[in-house]
């Protein structure tokens, strides 16, 4: 079963300095229907203004991935790590037994969109950790590059339960297939652009919920930037 969740379908917040767009219930909007996928709990559109930001705020058990689409994000945490976060670059924080951490948009004059990712981790009271990477667009250029796995794979970044992270750059000529194993979910997200996946045409913001399904494929993509999540069933 592949069920599509369109982009204007989502919650959706405007506060003037936050324009965010809500995959899965969070703060004030809530949708019985979309909770989480598996593990998958937020998904996140957010575009921040110049000059502001999410002041500091704490976390805990959670597994969170910020993915920058345009601009930059400053991020300062407890942890004592203190970076800015730009396209091509993933960075994953693990609040474990908690964290404090903000975020900014530092620029004058430029808005910064990014995806703000949580994954429920596999164990709770873990020892906050981050980590940080850079991945060129040439290893995302027509094929899925992991970014994110539970083993650091091919260089991903680490994180706290049974789940998987891709991205892929796809224009007109290319494709890319994800096979997904038996009993495996899997969530596609396209983050720019446009494509066709498993036969359906998407735009930005749209997304695929996938269940008893034996792989994602994506083609005909114009300018596409698209996120593939393989992920366990929750018990």
């Amino acid at each position: 079963m592949i069920t599509l969740r369109a982009a204007n379908e989502r919650g959706h917040a405007q506060h003037g300095w936050l324009e965010s767009w809500h995959s899965f219930s969070f703060a004030d909007y809530h949708d019985p229907r979309h909770v989480h996928w598996g593990p998958l709990r937020v998904i996140n559109e957010d575009r921040v203004q110049p000059g502001q930001g999410f002041g500091t705020h704490s976390h805990r058990d959670m597994e969170i991935i910020s993915y920058v689409i345009d601009g930059a994000l400053a991020h300062r945490d407890s942890m004592g790590n203190g970076a800015a976060i730009v396209p091509g670059e993933v960075q994953r924080m693990s609040a474990g037994t908690g964290v404090t951490h903000s975020e900014f948009n530092h620029s004058a004059d430029g808005v910064t969109h990014f995806l703000q990712i949580w994954i429920i981790p596999k164990f709770r009271g873990i020892k906050p950790g981050y980590e940080q990477k850079a991945f060129a667009a040439e290893e995302k250029r027509g094929r899925l590059r992991l970014v994110a796995s539970p083993d650091g794979a091919e260089g991903s970044v680490t994180i706290h339960q049974d789940a998987r992270l891709f991205a892929a750059l796809i224009d007109a000529g290319e494709s890319a297939t994800h096979r997904l194993a038996p009993g495996r979910l899997g969530y596609v997200h396209l983050a720019q652009g446009k494509a066709v996946v498993n036969g359906q045409h998407l735009s930005a913001g749209d997304a695929l919920l996938y269940a008893d399904e034996d792989a994602v494929r994506i083609e005909q993509g114009e300018a596409a930037e698209v996120l593939v999540f393989d992920l366990p069933r929750l018990d």
